[in-house]
């Protein structure tokens, strides 16, 4: 006998299991259980109960007795077709089970918690008139007569205006709820619960005046907008200097795209860009934008994530979520600052938003546009071997020459006695600057005060308990803090082991903040790193301060290094360029150019020339001399050619297989089982590197190692990695281990 059937996808169904699971649709819900809704079904031996999305539904004959779904959790769908097949690809691609793909598109809180939504649609009590407006009038008249004047107020204002929410009508006419009631039982006013979305942005008109192109930005949009005419998948690499007005490209094409009937998906890479962002694109495309990331409330991000559903949206912007949005009819999906390594997922999912975004282009003809001053060493490598089409801004908009840079060598600042963080030449270019009411952004790559804390006497030094690092002196809350773990610790003004003194190694911001309020005791400072941004919307509140009050001075982490623009920021000082130089990463240098070249692009992006300070121990590192050049392409040059003779990407592609565990010896034993396994399945065509310590070993009490699978990342390598990751998990010699792979990883 033929029953209706539904493959599903179980949260409960780890990686080793996954896989899309057959259920019997019960007759009453035969009419609604369609693919992309949620349900409930049993799972495992024991039947426990586990959320799950059908992927299909069809009528066949089972071949073994199957289980039922018990409950249906929407009316309707919350993941499209299209969704769906995103989630099988991010499956294959990212080494995650189907649900957690699935998953990873929905916004916070959809999902059952204690047997309770996380977050509920948010309503409003409304009222409107049930009579005609001249009855009213009249009625109101009686009423006052009668001494119930507030019900003759409220319907003296329905009549002039229809409906309006309780709370305001209640406002406006000083009446208590229950006149409003009174009136509802006689009659006279109709009540109701209608829907409002939680919006993260204040309502804005479209009413920016068209934005007007030079030649070279028209030349790249000519071009760009037939990519998008063609309604095939295209791939385009916008590389253009700082301040060449690549943003005014990009709102020119959503425009074009929006004219042929498509809709777009704006991608910046870190939350604090997006204030800027969304104030300059609601400003040509009002209440038709969506803004999504992190920092929103679950209910911001539900009502957002509806309005996007509902087609009520033309333009998403956001992090690297945005991507994951239920938007139908995909045009364009920009990628801004496409090198940033924050568009890649370090938790499982592990995703790409690069990769999901081509893989949408593709399913939607669309075009991809990654733009970027410092393009990714492999995003430029593809455009060079013609995967992608290679676009450029040569110049800065406003005409305005790149900023002079200086470089200060901090050996010869130590030699001369200066010991603190701030060169002579810095200082002598922010006294300028505060002097003229010009101002300032410092950028140093490590948050709170010192990187360590170290006896002088016996070199004890404060370590995390449950990481292999040691933790970071936090000047203002006068705590030690791991910032892997979040362990804390009041901070000893002694040596626990000795009673010896304690110096302060490195440097962070909360310690440039202090050493700059010496320099500079009655001048404002405002700080920006993960510590001053936790509340929501310090973002905005930080940075239109600092452009609406003209704060001399910006200090910050890497959140001030890109898509900043202050016209009256003419100088820029990199505290300390050798920070991330130096990490045992073939990105590294990549890494540290693309941030120096950022931040000093922020400073003369008005009508003022800008300078920029970049202070070094190594003045003649040749990344650090290419940087004051702002020489990109010089820089790439050099870099393809190492990554050559080290066949590192994008010469060849990288999956990693990381293990962890609480015991060291036993993590090691598992990650050569998996090095043997791998050698065997894959054989020849592959080097497998490693394995070895993670970079940093031990992380919140479990130890970690991994290793390398330098090679071509096909649906071959993928399958082995994944089959030999399955036999592992599988194996009871190495219960109590986690194993997990990654395309493509940042560290």
């Amino acid at each position: 006998m033929k029953r209706t059937v539904a493959r599903v996808a179980v949260s409960a169904a780890i990686y080793t299991i996954d896989r899309p699971y057959s259920y019997i649709v019960p007759e009453e819900l035969i009419e609604t259980v369609s693919p992309g809704v949620r349900v409930l079904v049993p799972f495992g031996r024991g039947n426990k109960r586990s959320e799950g999305v059908v992927l299909s539904v069809g009528t066949e004959e089972p071949e073994a007795e199957l289980k039922a779904i018990e409950a249906q959790l929407d009316p309707e769908p919350v993941l499209s077709q299209e969704q769906l097949q995103l989630a099988l690809f991010m499956r294959d691609r990212f080494f995650c089970t189907l649900y957690e793909a699935a998953r990873a598109m929905l916004p916070t809180g959809m999902w059952l918690k204690d047997g309770k939504r996380g977050v509920r649609d948010k309503t409003v009590k409304y009222v409107a008139l049930a009579i005609d407006a001249e009855d009213a009038r009249g009625l109101a008249e009686q009423k006052r007569r009668s001494r119930a004047s507030q019900q003759a107020e409220i319907l003296s204002l329905l009549a002039l205006i229809g409906e309006a929410p309780v709370p305001e009508v209640l406002a406006y006419t000083g009446a208590g709820a229950q006149s409003v009631n009174s009136l509802h039982k006689a009659g006279l006013v109709d009540i109701e619960y209608r829907e409002v979305f939680r919006r993260p942005i204040e309502k804005c008109e479209a009413d920016a005046e068209p934005i007007v192109l030079n030649p070279e930005q028209k030349e790249v949009f000519d071009s760009l907008s037939k990519l998008i005419g063609t309604g095939k998948p295209e791939a385009a690499l916008l590389y253009g200097v700082t301040g060449s007005g690549k943003t005014s490209v990009y709102i020119n094409l959503v425009k074009d795209a929006i004219s042929k009937g498509r809709r777009a998906i704006v991608l910046v890479p870190e939350i604090a860009l997006t204030p800027q962002f969304v104030a300059i694109f609601s400003s040509h495309f009002g209440e038709r934008v969506a803004v999504l990331h992190s920092s929103l409330s679950m209910g911001e991000r539900y009502d957002e994530w509806k309005r996007i559903r509902s087609g009520d949206v033309d333009v998403v912007i956001g992090t690297r979520t945005a991507v994951l949005s239920p938007v139908d009819n995909i045009g364009l999906i920009v990628i801004d600052e496409e090198q940033e390594h924050t568009y890649k997922s370090e938790q499982n999912p592990r995703y790409s938003a690069r990769d999901v975004a081509k893989y949408r282009c593709v399913r939607n003809g669309a075009l991809l546009l990654l733009g970027s001053a410092t393009p990714a060493v492999e995003s430029m490598y593809a455009a060079k071997c013609g995967k992608y089409s290679l676009f450029e801004l040569k110049n800065r908009y406003n005409e305005q020459p790149m900023p002079r840079v200086l470089i200060a060598n901090m050996r010869a600042e130590l030699r001369a006695g200066n010991g603190g963080i701030f060169s002579r030449v810095l200082r002598e270019e922010m006294e300028k600057n505060l002097a003229c009411g010009e101002q300032t952004i410092l950028f140093i790559n490590r948050r709170g005060a010192s990187g360590a804390v170290i006896c002088g006497e016996c070199g004890y030094s404060f370590g995390c308990p449950n990481c292999s690092v040691t933790m970071t002196y936090h000047s203002v809350e006068k705590r030690l803090m791991c910032h892997y773990c979040g362990h804390t610790e009041p901070f000893t003004n002694v040596c626990p082991e000795c009673g010896g003194m304690l110096k302060f190694v490195g440097a962070g911001t909360q310690r440039a903040e202090e050493e700059l309020l010496g320099v500079f005791p009655e001048a404002k400072i405002l700080r920006m790193d993960a510590d001053s941004v936790m509340r929501a919307g310090s973002h905005e509140r930080i940075l239109e301060e600092f452009r609406r009050d003209r704060v001399p001075f910006l200090i910050g982490t890497q959140m001030v290094t890109k898509g900043l623009d202050f016209e009256n920021v003419t100088l820029v000082g990199v505290l300390s360029a050798d920070q991330s130089l130096y990490a045992p990463d073939y990105r590294a240098r990549e890494r540290a150019f693309s941030l120096m070249t950022q931040v000093v692009g922020r400073s003369g992006r008005g009508r003022k020339v800008g300078r920029a300070v970049i202070q070094t121990f190594t003045p003649e590192n040749e990344t650090i001399t290419l940087a004051a050049k702002q020489d990109y392409i010089g820089f790439y040059e050099r870099e393809i050619e190492l990554r050559r003779l080290a066949l590192s990407p994008p010469i060849r592609e990288l999956i990693s297989v990381t293990v962890s565990g609480i015991k060291e010896n036993e993590v090691l034993s598992g990650i050569l089982n998996i090095l043997e396994s791998l050698r065997h399945y894959l054989g020849e065509g592959y080097d497998i590197l490693g394995p070895s310590p993670a970079g940093i070993v031990k992380v919140n009490n479990r130890y970690r190692y991994r290793l390398l699978v330098a090679g071509e990342n096909n649906r071959k390598t993928r399958d082995a990695v994944g089959h030999v990751l399955r036999e592992f998990s599988l194996d009871k010699k190495y219960r109590g281990l986690t194993a997990f792979a990654d395309s493509d990883p940042m560290q």
